[in-house]
């Protein structure tokens, strides 16, 4: 019991809390539909499992292309269709044989064998590459940094006969048979990757039962998540630690013999008191597939995944390193640098009643998935349909949790399409221009709600590009009223205020939508070329600006007071800039503490305050050399 709550506390957290995770997902790929095509957060974090190290995965379903096992679909315009061919294939992968194309971007991707026509893998993820993402990583692509693994996919609606036998395979209480008829109602998808070292390797792809695997995941108690945490933590903090052992296991095995494991037990057997005894049961069926050589596919056990993997003397190292590991019962696990205080902080932690709630507070807020998903919604296209059909459906909604979640994520949308429009573009009439401010306004508008003041201050900017500068002002103002002790931006140590507000009962019944409304103080986001963002900023046209919201509202009031010839404001303002600088007032970073000193280097340049101007861009690019050198030269070169 110990073990299950540390790992609640420090590592995944409560089950409300992992059910809230699955549930941002999913709102968020809902919002992220755009016509056909749609957009599955995959792997651990799609499941609801964060943890130290962990990637997003991310899996895009290509639209305009029909995958069919036996029965030939009615044709479609516009629709191209594809038969799997499993013939010379290990199970669990295909050919696909293209049938009938009627769109030219399947003609890029498709390669001619004996005198018939597939699909390659290897055009496919090419098709899919871009200037940033273009690495190749298994099926997916990625970039330098390796956060985001992207794969495009395919899907077929109906399910496989490789996979008939599923269905009706298991007696026990789980999976229940209302998560089965969910599985086999999504179909299967089939990822761009073949069996490695087949002579056709680029013309196979691997069969996906992603979707499938996230409903299981989502079936599971809270002690089989906790059990699969402790196998993942095995896995990479003890086991894969050198070079021999490394690439040998993944954390998809781990998770198939959780679903073995799971199909054979019953559920009673997964109590939180059980956790090690359930853990120790799957790490000794680890040590049997890799003595034997054989670990089974979940769906489709024909295809043994440990095939031409775990052989020869790798195999024979790591079964040796696995039966060490194995005579230290569960406290093999304590090896892992993540496990190795477990006693301690169990001591000083378990006792305290509100530190679970701070713990996912600060990890939600915290997450560099979360943060890198959602700017992955906010930066792309959206389909308005979706969007009005998400806000019939937010209104009728009866659920404030997932209200707030809707919210929240299209007022990231919202800012993201304001941005966008061609507010001055010298090509529309005014009358079609005043039609572009209202509906710019009508979006920001709907950007107030993901954050207490980044939304408000990204209206001002709005006013302020439109001469309307005392209206700007008042936002600006109110916008700094809400920066109180309180608020809290991502990166920077909790306030005891903070602590405070966060033990009151009804706000740990909110839900994360609504926390981060009253509380959280986002960067403001001016994307390239902007329509919101001042002309003053406009010197790197091209470059993305994150910027402190109170800095930046700060900096917003010189320039509305610089326009009203309000000298005194002005100094006022820059004195707030300076204190701001100095204080490090919620700043996180020394590349946003960069951009601060930017922003005050710009508003002394306006009052003529030349070398002023050139100490606060000197100290800009000390602060941040890389990303703001080349602007601070361009800066310091108009200072002459």
């Amino acid at each position: 019991m110990a073990m299950y709550q540390y790992l609640c506390q420090n590592i995944v957290g409560s089950e409300d809390h992992v059910k809230e995770i699955r549930l941002m997902n999913a709102v968020r790929d809902d919002l992220s539909r755009e016509k056909n095509i749609t957009l599955i957060t995959s792997g651990s974090f799609g499941e609801g499992l964060e943890m130290r190290g962990s990637d997003l995965d991310m899996m895009s379903v290509h639209p305009g292309i029909e995958v069919y096992e036996d029965v030939k679909p009615h044709l479609k315009d516009n629709v191209a269709y594809i038969s799997m061919k499993t013939d010379n294939t290990k199970p669990g992968f295909t050919f696909l044989l293209v049938e009938h194309v009627d769109n030219q971007w399947l003609r890029g991707i498709i390669e001619e064998d004996n005198g018939k026509f597939y699909v390659s893998n290897a055009l496919f993820k090419q098709i899919g590459m871009t200037k940033s993402y273009n690495l190749i990583h298994g099926p997916c692509i990625t970039n330098k940094y390796g956060f985001l693994d992207a794969a495009g996919c395919l899907h077929c609606k109906t399910w496989i006969s490789s996979a008939m036998q599923w269905i009706t395979r298991s007696n026990t209480q789980w999976p229940s048979h209302t998560v089965k008829q969910s599985i086999i109602k999504h179909g299967i998808l089939f990822v761009p990757i073949g069996v490695k070292g087949s002579p056709k390797e680029e013309l196979q792809w691997r069969i996906s039962f992603s979707i499938g695997e996230r409903l299981l995941m989502n079936d599971v108690t809270h002690t089989q998540l906790l059990c699969y945490a402790l196998l993942k933590i095995l896995l990479k903090d003890v086991i894969a630690t050198t070079s021999e052992h490394k690439d040998l296991l993944c954390s998809y095995f781990l998770k198939t013999i959780l679903f073995w494991i799971s199909e054979e037990l019953p559920q009673s057997v997964w109590k939180p008191d059980s956790l090690l005894p359930c853990f120790m049961q799957c790490f000794s069926r680890l040590i049997y597939c890799v003595e034997y050589s054989v670990c089974l596919h979940y769906f489709i056990p024909e295809n043994n995944m440990f095939e031409n993997r775990i052989e020869g003397y790798a195999r024979e190292i790591l079964l040796e390193k696995l039966y060490t590991l194995h005579r230290y019962g569960w406290k093999c696990i304590l090896f892992s640098y993540q496990l190795s205080n477990f006693k301690l902080v169990m001591r000083n932690v378990i006792n305290q009643s509100h530190a679970l709630y701070l713990y996912e507070f600060k990890k939600t807020v915290c997450s560099n998935l979360f943060t890198l998903a959602n700017s992955i919604l906010a930066s792309g296209k959206f389909d308005k349909s979706v969007l009005k059909r998400r806000i019939q459906q937010l209104v009728a909604c009866d659920q404030s949790s997932i209200k707030y979640l809707y919210t929240y994520y299209m007022s990231l949308l919202g800012a993201s399409r304001a941005q966008s429009m061609p507010l001055n573009s010298a090509c529309i009439n005014n009358k079609d221009k005043h039609k572009q401010y209202k509906s710019c306004f009508s979006y920001l508008l709907k950007n107030i709600y993901h954050d207490a003041v980044s939304g408000w201050l990204m209206l001002a900017s709005l006013f302020y590009k439109t001469k309307q500068y005392n209206k700007a002002l008042h936002i600006i103002v109110y916008s700094i009223s809400k920066c109180t002790n309180e608020k809290f931006n991502r990166g920077i140590q909790m306030s005891d205020s903070l602590n405070q507000l966060l033990k009151l009962k009804f706000l740990q019944k909110k839900s994360i939508g609504y926390i981060w409304k009253i509380m959280i103080v986002e960067l403001m986001v001016f994307e390239k070329n902007s329509v919101l963002m001042p002309d003053e900023l406009q010197i790197e046209k091209q470059k993305v600006h994150y910027i402190p919201s109170l800095a930046y509202a700060y900096f917003l009031k010189f320039l509305c007071h610089y326009h009203l010839n309000n000298v005194g404001q002005c100094h006022v303002s820059i004195q707030d800039l300076r204190l701001i600088i100095a204080e490090s007032y919620l700043i996180a970073y020394l590349t946003e503490k960069a951009e601060v000193c930017n922003l005050l280097g710009i508003a002394l340049q306006l009052l003529g305050d030349t070398e002023s101007a050139r100490r606060a861009f000197l100290q800009s690019a000390e602060l941040d050399p890389d990303l703001l050198f080349k602007i601070t030269l361009k800066r310091l070169s108009l200072l002459g």
